[in-house]
């Protein structure tokens, strides 16, 4: 479980640093639509590298499978959802964004198996 711990610490911390870069680095050269593009994908971050940590925290009590595959699943969402989302704001390549849902169902899979791990305790 530290290395969900770890990865959180390091999502939580990429997340700060693209929103600052979106902030200062591309408000000049995106559109409003596609800064906002980028910065749902620096949220979507930020909100599961804490649920990394949550997973982490947790795991560290009581291991478990679900736990475990509750975190795989919010790190392959974070890559997939957000790392789409960045793409299609750099390079406009709208083709990034059939990616996007895939990332979303690994994000709600790691939901619903936190909740069926609670629900087992």
């Amino acid at each position: 479980m530290n290395l969900f711990l770890l990865l959180g610490g390091a999502s939580g911390f990429i997340a700060v640093a693209t929103g600052a870069f979106a902030a200062h680095g591309l408000r000049e050269r995106l559109s409003p639509e596609l800064l906002a593009v980028f910065e749902t994908g620096a949220r979507y971050q930020m909100y599961h590298a804490l649920a990394l940590v949550l997973v982490a925290l947790l795991g560290g009590k009581t291991p478990s499978a679900l736990l475990s595959a509750s975190g795989w699943c919010f790190a392959a969402g974070t890559l997939l959802f957000s790392g789409s989302l960045y793409l299609l704001a750099v390079t406009g390549t709208r083709a990034f964004g059939a990616i996007t849902p895939f990332g979303g169902l690994c994000f709600l899979a790691g939901w619903i198996a936190l909740a069926v791990s609670a629900w087992r305790r």
